[in-house]
């Protein structure tokens, strides 16, 4: 009896095209879930709220939330606290990575540099840095500039740390064949020791951003006129909850979205992780 049953013929483009549509059906899973989770909360919240299971005195529905948010924008105050918090983050953050990211690679590469300048970080990385704000408001004043540094000063440790580890762990063997080819000083730090520190030194800068937006709301509830942090601090007082609650989700919005830009960003230059 003849076996009519043929096996089909091995094609390596189908299998390959085949597994790229199954890894782009997983990510748009992700990205998904990622957007749904949020409004998942919000709708809960808001069910809550009007079911009474939450007080509405101290947690407003999202929807009254929603309509002190667009009252704030109409008559341009919430815009003018969003622009300055987010000049204030900006500033603060490329204040506190690129001397960060400079120093953290300079520490991995030489080790008299690491040496002399770890001691310095070991003792002041544990001091955060808001307890140090009374002593930048004296030196800097209760301007933008005082906010700025504090951010910076909050950023620039986990982004030196991070970098030093990252060079730390690039293999030695990269290192010994740019040595035997004669590699430059500029090499070593941009060749060699930048990309290879990369993927850990995005992981510190990461951790950056959500410390830079810590930061930021506890810097402007002192010495500050103006910011989302002032007027989450200046809402609570007044016990004028729904404006409150607009700062908070503000400050979590723009954490997740920081959030979700750098990890993108960190696919586009490292895609192999």
């Amino acid at each position: 009896m003849r076996n009519e049953n043929r096996l089909m013929p091995y094609d390596p483009y189908e299998m390959e095209q085949q597994e790229w549509k199954k890894q782009q059906v997983k990510e748009r899973a992700k990205q998904l879930l990622t957007i749904i989770s949020p409004i998942f909360i919000l709708l809960l919240w808001e069910l809550f709220s009007q079911t009474g299971i939450l007080d509405i005195r101290f947690f407003p529905p999202p929807s009254a939330i929603i309509s002190t948010f667009f009252e704030l924008a109409a008559n341009g105050q919430l815009m003018t606290h969003i622009s300055v918090s987010l000049y204030r983050i900006a500033a603060g953050f490329l204040l506190g990575v690129i001397p960060g990211v400079i120093i953290g690679l300079l520490m991995g590469l030489y080790a008299p540099i690491r040496h002399f300048i770890s001691p310095i970080v070991m003792a002041f990385m544990p001091i955060p840095t808001l307890a140090l704000l009374p002593i930048i408001i004296i030196l800097f004043g209760i301007g933008d500039f005082s906010k700025v540094v504090t951010i910076a000063g909050s950023v620039f440790f986990p982004v030196v740390i991070n970098t030093v580890a990252g060079v730390m762990n690039i293999e030695r063997v990269h290192l010994d064949v740019a040595k035997n080819y004669g590699a430059s000083s500029k090499d070593f730090f941009f060749k060699i020791a930048f990309p290879g520190a990369l993927p850990v030194m995005l992981e510190g800068i990461q951790m950056g951003q959500a410390i830079a937006l810590l930061t930021i709301v506890a810097a402007e509830m002192m010495g500050a006129t103006s910011g989302i942090g002032y007027l989450i601090w200046t809402s609570y007082k007044a016990f004028m909850l729904k404006e409150m609650f607009v700062g908070l989700v503000l400050i979590s919005f723009f954490g997740f979205l920081f959030s979700l830009f750098l990890r993108g960003l960190q696919k586009k230059i490292v895609p192999w992780r």
